[in-house]
């Protein structure tokens, strides 16, 4: 597990918790829970992306090793 799809399974975690924690807000008509709220939606996001990003990272690890291996092998 790289630091990337570590850093966005966190952060994804962290923005779920938020936005469950604004509907808890909301219900309780507090109205912090429209920063809250935004807070948890950008945060998700950001661990989305990084979840992606960590993907992307390794299929082109795995490409360029393979390009590698056949340079090596027409040597």
């Amino acid at each position: 597990m790289n630091k990337y799809l570590l850093r966005g399974i966190v952060y994804t975690i962290i923005g779920l918790v938020s936005c469950r924690w604004g509907y808890m807000l909301m219900s309780a008509e507090h109205a912090l829970y429209r920063w809250v709220m935004i807070a948890g939606v950008f945060i998700f996001g950001l661990g989305f992306l990084n979840v992606i990003y960590s993907f992307i990272r390794k299929i082109e690890r795995q490409s360029i090793l393979e390009e590698r291996k056949e340079q090596q092998e027409k040597e």
